[in-house]
């Protein structure tokens, strides 16, 4: 089929007896999107509205949990209307499109992850020099470059994408991801040069410096007692969500290089705890584990229920 001229559209194939379950997939994935979009939100609000709130650290967080709805919003809404749908099936631009804002998101999450850590560093490793290196310049900087970088880069990898020839129609999976290699007809040495680069510069590098900058805290707060508990309380979220992230990412990114033939459950199974367990994992661990958010999202609970007891 001639993409260039008439509308090509990919069928899902990794939907597991979507027929048969198709309103138990819409209500769980339905119910889980709104508790995304609200958590998320929650979090994000406390940051905002409260100015003591209104430090790097926590504006990279509410960067990272606008991210996890913007993710959330490219995944789930496709998601909902394959499962009510006759067909899975999306056109090969809006594959494109998706798959651009699922990676250059991630890509995002990591960059940000990496600055975190580093601001992490400085504030525990050089806490006198830290109100001059992470001044409101710089955050600005960071968090422009955590969007613009990734963005720029795998516009060129779609532009690269959308001028390859396909001869397949049919993805393994549910979701536009890195599978959408494997409808060209021919591998693209360029793509895959392009791919390795992706991976050293957004990946391993970032990797490499965020298990640097907490491997100098946790030597620090090895020596110094009295920055131990200091550390504990802000590195251990930032270290949970950057593992989960980590485990969740390594099975996409191998799994169309190797070639891998899993079964379609398995491939199912972890794709759904993919889109689920990120956006839904960051808010509660950082609702949970941050004490100043965890004390403005209690007092905000509080004046809730409050108000409920009040009306009845």
């Amino acid at each position: 089929m001639d993409y260039r001229s008439n509308v090509t559209y990919i069928t899902f194939g990794g939907h597991v007896e979507v027929h048969k379950y198709r309103y138990l997939y819409f209500v769980l994935m339905f119910t889980v999107y709104i508790l995304v979009i609200n958590s998320n939100f929650t979090i994000i609000g406390i940051i905002m509205f409260h100015k003591n709130l209104h430090e790097p650290m926590y504006i990279f967080i509410a960067a990272l949990l606008i991210n996890s709805v913007l993710f959330s919003t490219a995944i789930y809404p496709k998601l909902l209307i394959d499962f009510l749908s006759e067909k899975q099936i999306i056109s090969y631009p809006a594959c494109l499109f998706q798959w651009f804002l699922y990676y250059w998101l991630a890509v995002s999450d990591f960059f940000l992850l990496s600055v975190m850590a580093y601001d992490r560093y400085v504030s525990i490793c050089n806490p006198l020099q830290y109100p001059i290196i992470m001044q409101k310049t710089t955050v600005n900087v960071f968090l422009i470059s955590a969007w613009i970088l990734p963005a720029c880069w795998f516009s060129v990898v779609v532009l690269l994408s959308a001028k390859k020839e396909i001869c397949q129609f049919h993805l393994k999976g549910i979701l536009c991801n890195s599978t959408i290699l494997t409808l060209h007809c021919v591998r693209s040495r360029i793509l895959n040069i392009y791919g390795l680069l992706s991976l050293v510069t957004f990946l391993i590098l970032p990797l490499l410096f965020i298990l640097f900058t907490y491997g100098r805290i946790l030597v620090v707060s090895y020596r110094c007692r009295g920055v131990r508990s200091r550390a504990a309380q802000t590195c251990l979220p930032h270290l949970l969500v950057l593992i989960n992230f980590s485990c969740s990412n390594a099975y996409d990114v191998l799994l169309p290089r190797l070639e891998l033939d899993s079964p379609k459950i398995v491939r199912f199974i972890i794709t759904v705890q993919f889109v689920i367990y990120s956006p839904l994992f960051n808010p509660i661990i950082y609702g949970l584990k941050m004490r100043r958010i965890n004390d403005h999202l209690n007092k905000l609970l509080f004046r809730m229920l409050r108000g409920v007891h009040l009306q009845n």
